[in-house]
């Protein structure tokens, strides 16, 4: 009797990590780190280094608040398996032996199958004004990428439908310093920022606010330098008109908790677990991420589509899928 073939079936979620190779990438460079490395004879570092010279890059590069740990390291099939400590999770990385690659994915056994499942078609909930949510993290960079991308959309439907960002944080307390955000306190402190704005100003204001941060200051936030972030939301607010003070006193008191906390409402109740997720009208969108993408899928849920949907924009999609 023919040996019974093992099938297994593998959900991939989104994962919250620092940064996320692509899993056919890091599949090809082990291939071809073990390939390269039985031919040359490249030195290996015992586990300890290795774990080590890992832990110090993830510190050095990847992380953008805290430190990573370590917490134990195992030899797995040729690699190291460095299981890393960050912000309450224990994360797995795997190091190549002579300390050359790091790969941050979920590796797969090549001796069994992968079955797939099959995707349902997206629910349409059609309305007259959709509402458009699109929840991320301030400084999450995938997050910076679906606000850019969702910009031209906003220029062209904003008067349309409701296209409104959200934040992804836990407010444990009264007070800012409980706001608990994925990349820290600043990131806190800028959705609390963005959430007054949008209380006080209307939505141009807020977008023309929003573009100016993620060119020009959110990568000021890997310098670590709190004081040229500080300068540069106020310039970025003084440029479109923003009362610097307001929204200071809004931010750093219950009003903003307050507004944050409606937004951690909305988390739960649509069940976000990640920065960025797109929900319309209460359905999650789960398609490509480009201008062209958001716009039809918006499109598609308006009771009587505007002439607008007949205008196409960028089809350009981000190169980065993941999200934080």
């Amino acid at each position: 009797m023919a040996e019974e073939k093992k099938v297994i079936t593998i959900h991939l979620p989104n994962i919250n990590v620092w940064m996320i190779t692509t899993l056919i990438l890091a599949i090809v460079l082990v291939v071809f780190y073990l390939k390269s490395s039985s031919i040359t004879g490249m030195a290996s570092l015992t586990s300890k280094q290795a774990a080590d010279k890992a832990i110090d890059y993830i510190n050095k590069n990847l992380v953008q608040s805290g430190t990573a740990s370590l917490v134990s390291v195992e030899e797995m099939s040729g690699v190291y398996k460095v299981i890393t400590s960050y912000q309450g999770q224990q994360i797995p990385v795997y190091v190549t032996k002579d300390g050359t690659y790091l790969f941050i994915s979920q590796p797969l056994n090549m001796a069994q199958e992968i079955t797939t499942t099959t995707t349902k078609p997206q629910q349409v909930v059609k309305t007259d004004r959709p509402k458009v949510e699109l929840f991320v993290m301030s400084f999450c960079p995938y997050g910076v990428q679906a606000e850019t991308l969702m910009k031209p959309v906003f220029d062209l439907l904003g008067t349309k439908a409701d296209i409104k960002i959200r934040f992804i944080a836990n407010v444990q307390g009264n007070t800012v310093d409980s706001v608990q955000s994925l990349h820290g306190a600043t990131e806190a402190q800028e959705d609390l920022r963005q959430l007054c704005i949008m209380k006080y100003y209307d939505q141009k204001t807020y977008w023309n606010y929003l573009m100016e941060i993620d060119n020009n200051c959110y990568g000021k936030i890997n310098t670590r330098d709190a004081n040229a972030l500080d300068a540069c939301w106020k310039n970025a607010a003084t440029k479109f008109g923003i009362d610097v003070e307001k929204i200071k006193n809004c931010s750093n008191s219950s009003e903003g908790l307050n507004l944050l906390k409606e937004d951690e409402q909305l988390v739960e109740q649509y069940g976000v677990s990640g920065s960025p997720t797109l929900i319309i009208n209460g359905v999650e969108y789960r398609g490509e991420r480009s201008s062209e993408a958001f716009k039809q899928a918006i499109c598609k849920t308006f009771t009587t589509a505007p002439e607008e949907c007949n205008q196409t924009l960028s089809t350009a999609s981000s190169s980065a899928t993941g999200g934080c």
